[in-house]
């Protein structure tokens, strides 16, 4: 195990050496909690994975609601599954249940994860970088509980319920691979709790001056094009969901352009109060 040194006094290779320990220990909590998702194969399947491919997951209500109030498509209404799963390989149950409880792992281990990364990198910064920094772990692993969230309950429901309903022919029958179904799912949750993390990803941009809040107003009409082509590729070509998976995106967006305009504040007054 290795043992905590002055970082001034550390050599290339001991960075390497405390590096392998803080990836060591991530990957340990990583499997550790692999470990209890892989006994709680009922609820993670059945319950959680399993969720948006039945027509009473909440999302599905709650949009067919609206649709009905509305009056317009009523394609969220569900009575029964769009579509059959299968496993077409003979390992393939066995292999979605192990990587399935490695991804739970890293999600659920996130917060630890970037515990671990902050314990690396937080010795090498100064004191009020430090304390100015203190509230990353928390924030940076709310927002990412946040999209895992929105991942789950809009954008894999939105894409389940279309690409699970879109058929070339009435003679071509959809029976879905579970590997399928479980990487659309994945994709949905892990995509979106990353790309929640924009304000995060602001904040040491512009703390080391590659971005300003002055440079993303100007480019906010290119960010609103880009936002809207990532929400078609994440979601059902069509125009409202790729509104509903756009919409909190943008607003992270905004709200980035306020942090990268604070934190250009407190840089100004540091240096002010260092002539």
């Amino acid at each position: 195990m290795s043992k905590k040194k002055d970082v001034n006094s550390m050599s290339f290779l001991d960075h390497l050496e405390e590096l392998r320990w803080h990836l060591i220990r991530a990957t340990l909590a990583v499997l550790i909690v692999g470990v209890v998702a892989f006994v709680m194969k009922g609820f993670i399947f059945d319950v959680v994975l399993l969720g948006p491919y039945h027509g009473d997951f909440p999302t599905y209500q709650v949009f067919c609601k609206i649709s009905q109030y509305f009056g317009i498509d009523d394609s969220f209404c569900i009575a029964e599954p769009l579509f059959e799963i299968q496993s077409r390989e003979m390992a393939g149950q066995f292999s979605a249940h192990l990587w399935t409880s490695i991804w739970a792992g890293f999600i659920v281990g996130f917060p630890y994860i970037l515990y671990e990364l902050w314990s690396f990198i937080g010795p090498g910064l100064y004191e009020n970088e430090r304390s100015n920094a203190k509230g990353f772990i928390f924030i940076a692993s709310f927002l990412f509980f946040t999209g895992v969230l929105f991942g789950y309950y809009v954008v894999a429901p939105l894409s389940v319920n279309f690409l699970g309903s879109y058929t070339v022919s009435d003679m071509v029958h959809n029976d879905i691979d579970l590997q399928s179904y479980i990487s659309t799912i994945r994709t949905s949750v892990i995509a979106s709790g990353l790309i929640f993390e924009l304000p995060i990803l602001i904040y040491f941009l512009t703390k080391v001056g590659l971005v300003t809040p002055e440079g993303m107003k100007k480019y906010r009409k290119f960010a609103v094009v880009a936002v809207f082509l990532l929400s078609a590729i994440i979601t059902p070509p069509d125009i409202a969901s790729q509104i509903i998976v756009a919409v909190p995106i943008l607003i992270l967006y905004q709200i980035s352009i306020g942090i990268s305009r604070i934190v250009l504040k407190r840089e100004a007054r540091k240096n002010k109060k260092n002539e």
